[in-house]
Formats: structure tokens, C-alpha cells, sequence
């Protein structure tokens, strides 16, 4: 019977993510935060609007007034706050994991080991679909989410992706069914 070990290890041996160079998410994809963003702010503007025209007994003018102000501001920032959020937004694939890096005011950095993703998923929105993005979802045990989503990649890069994690996940299986699209060709 082999003894059992656990050595400690020290902090200095650890491997350094943060000397890994993230990609950078597509420029379309701002378009595409853009565009939702812009529904949102529309649908807030309405509600002011309407709540505005038809319940203007709610609040005094001075209060409709600085609601007003307060919700152009919101809404004139939205846009730049989006644009430096999506440009912090990273990802990379290294031999063993993958990581992905997001937050403007509070800063995520998420590494799964590919030994734990149980499920790789593609999906497409709408105006991502339209732009020629997708994103990639990766699935660990224990949550009804993804673990990673990793948004604005461009189809076939994201189609490259799937197709490297699936094969880092279950080689066995995407041999196989390359056998089995070969024999069909």
C-alpha cells in the first residue's frame, strides 16, 4: 500500500495566473451591450414618462425634476461604464485550465480545471447571432449556472473552444465521433 503524503506548499511555488495574457472579448460585443442597454434605458424612460403624464400628483415638480436629472445621468453613464466593464473582460486557455477575468468595480478572476467541467455549452442571442458572436458556457458539478460564460467571442473561435474543452473533458467520446463524421464524409 502506497503511504499517504500532503506536503505543504508554499505560497512563492504557487503558478502565477496573473502573469497569463488574457484575449480580449470582441469589439462587436460592445454593440451588442449597447443595444440591450439601450432597450433597458428606453423602458425606464418610458415608465418615468408615462408615471410622469398620468400620476403627475404623485410627486412635486422640484421631485419629477430631479428624477428626471437622476435618470439622464444614469442613463448618459450606462454607456461608458459599459464600454470599460467590457473592455476588462478576459479569458485564456492553458494546458490544464481555463480562465476568465470580469468586474468593473469589483474584480472576479475564475480558473476551472478542465478535470471539472462536466459540460461545455455554445449559445447565441439574438444580436450576437445577427453580429457573428456567441459565448461559451462551462459547467462544473454543483450549481443549476455555469461556472464560466465566457460572452463576444466570435462563432468559429467559440466553435474552437467548445471542440478544445470537449476534447480536454472526454477525449474518448470526440475521437469517436470524428471517427464516426470521417466515415460519413
Amino acid at each position: 500500500m502506497q503511504e499517504f503524503t500532503n506536503e505543504t506548499t508554499e505560497i512563492i511555488d504557487l503558478p502565477r495566473f496573473e502573469e497569463v495574457k488574457l484575449n480580449q472579448l470582441q469589439p462587436k460585443y460592445f454593440t451588442v451591450v449597447a443595444i440591450i442597454l439601450s432597450l433597458i434605458n428606453f423602458i425606464i424612460l418610458m415608465v418615468y414618462l408615462v408615471t410622469y403624464y398620468f400620476q403627475t400628483e404623485l410627486f412635486s415638480n422640484i421631485i419629477w425634476l430631479v428624477m428626471g436629472i437622476a435618470i439622464s445621468i444614469l442613463i448618459g453613464l450606462s454607456y461608458p461604464l459599459a464600454k470599460i466593464s467590457t473592455k476588462k473582460k478576459g479569458y485564456a486557455f492553458r494546458t490544464h485550465d481555463a480562465i476568465y477575468k470580469s468586474g468593473l468595480i469589483s474584480e472576479t478572476t475564475t480558473i476551472i480545471p478542465f478535470n471539472r467541467v462536466q459540460h461545455v455549452a455554445l449559445h447565441q442571442g439574438f444580436f450576437s447571432r445577427k453580429l457573428g458572436l456567441a459565448s461559451v458556457e462551462l459547467f462544473t458539478a454543483g450549481g443549476n449556472s455555469s461556472d464560466i460564460k465566457i460572452p463576444g467571442l466570435l462563432l468559429e473561435d467559440a466553435q474552437k473552444i467548445k471542440n478544445l474543452v470537449s476534447k480536454k473533458i472526454n477525449p474518448d467520446a470526440t475521437d469517436a465521433l470524428q471517427n464516426v463524421h470521417n466515415i460519413l464524409e
